[in-house]
């Protein structure tokens, strides 16, 4: 199977939709916050940061059901995140 191609625009929205995810569900962003060190007066900076989206991505890859309930939810393969992830911390590409 070939592997899913993505810009870093379409990383930068994987990402974000990943943060709008984790925000839907107070305890799993209650976690994601702590385990960051980002309050929520820093989160809007934080989430301009290409590192600080990859690190999103990250943690969700981190916990399999919590990925595969994001990408069911977002109807995207699961291969996605991972890939995003990668292309936000090279930004300057792979």
């Amino acid at each position: 199977m070939k592997s899913p191609r993505l810009t870093q625009e379409e990383a930068e929205v994987i990402a974000l939709k990943a943060l709008s995810f984790l925000a839907g569900d107070p305890q799993r962003f209650s976690r994601f916050l702590a385990l960051s060190g980002v309050d929520l007066g820093g989160l809007r900076q934080a989430a301009a940061s290409p590192e600080f989206l990859a690190g999103l991505l990250n943690h969700l890859l981190e916990d399999e059901s919590l990925l595969l309930s994001f990408t069911a939810e977002q109807e995207i393969d699961p291969r996605i995140p991972a890939i995003a992830a990668q292309l936000l911390s090279h930004p300057s590409g792979i």
